[in-house]
């Protein structure tokens, strides 16, 4: 009998717990935290964090393209508070795709910018790239 209720109870615990991870992770949101019109013209564009985003902590980071679809060579990440990292060739991204997240040096980090090279395909004069921040 003690056994039993010994283990409700154990259920009961792992229940109200998992619902206060759930709910923490659900308070995460991707934010914009700065975006360039990309030029045919241009090799590399480099974004800095828009207003007051740049004090925000973030946990990821992710780019995303609008408007033409563009190869994205070489990243370099510009932290406030930890080593700047470079990320290796990305790839070529559709209009509307985005890259994998990139989690941030430690738990958190606060991002300055992003030097992105690049490369516009397909004859399209423009394109929009978005760094994207997960708080």
């Amino acid at each position: 009998m003690k056994v039993c209720h010994l283990l409700r109870s154990l259920c009961v615990a792992s229940l109200v717990l998992l619902g206060a991870v759930g709910s923490a992770t659900a308070a995460d949101e991707w934010f914009v935290l700065g975006e360039q019109t990309l030029k045919t013209a241009d090799a590399s564009v480099e974004i800095k964090s828009e207003g007051n985003r740049w004090a925000r902590d973030v946990k990821q980071v992710k780019l995303s393209v609008e408007g033409a679809e563009v190869q994205i060579g070489m990243v370099a990440l510009n932290w406030d508070n930890r080593k700047d990292e470079n990320v290796g060739w990305v790839g070529t991204l559709k209009p509307g795709g985005e890259t994998a997240a990139k989690d941030a040096p430690g738990r958190k980090g606060r991002l300055n910018s992003v030097k992105v090279q690049y490369k516009i395909l397909n004859d399209a004069p423009t394109a929009i790239l978005k760094v994207w921040g997960l708080d």
